[in-house]
């Protein structure tokens, strides 16, 4: 595991699945009809339970670069922070994915909680480059981190090896 004090936070680094992870977050990378369908949201729903999809149900969507929040379901962390990334193509990628990345941030705080878990948002099916991917979000969650804060750790938590390299480079 690679780690980087920020502030009063800690970014991490680690491979795996994320919804085997005890944060108080994790974050699906969502859809903006906010539907569990495959890749991580597909896992969420699996271990997460119905209730997470009947969350999303009345919350209803977000747009893309939006996050909502709902509890964690089955799942050991205590609430899935849904955030819609962008589709490569749909143009505008770059700053789509990084207000993902900072509207769940803003969430953390606003529901006051510590520890947060991502996954590399949009690098599956919305065929997002997992360098560009891993640039966006590790620069906003430093920048994010050294403002007021009360969040404590961020992992970014991948699924692949190479994913992770790609990553732990970046961090570097």
């Amino acid at each position: 595991m690679k780690e980087l004090k920020v502030g009063n936070s800690v970014i991490s680094l680690v491979q795996g699945d994320i919804t085997e992870l005890d944060t108080d977050v994790i974050v699906n990378a969502a859809n903006a009809q906010l539907i569990l369908g495959g890749g991580v949201a597909g896992a969420i729903k699996k271990k997460g339970g119905p209730k997470i999809q009947q969350e999303c149900n009345k919350i209803g969507g977000t747009f893309v670069g939006g996050a909502v929040i709902t509890t964690g379901g089955n799942l050991k962390a205590k609430h899935v922070i849904h955030a819609v990334g962008p589709r490569i193509g749909e143009g505008d990628e770059d700053l789509k994915l990084k207000n993902a990345t900072l509207n769940s941030l803003k969430l953390m705080d606003e529901y006051q909680l510590k520890t947060i878990a991502f996954p590399a948002i949009s690098t599956g099916i919305f065929g997002y480059p997992i360098d560009r991917c891993a640039k966006i979000m590790i620069t906003i969650t430093k920048e994010y981190l050294q403002g007021k804060t009360q969040i404590r750790k961020v992992i970014f938590c991948l699924f692949t090896t190479s994913d992770f390299e790609v990553f732990e480079k970046e961090l570097n």
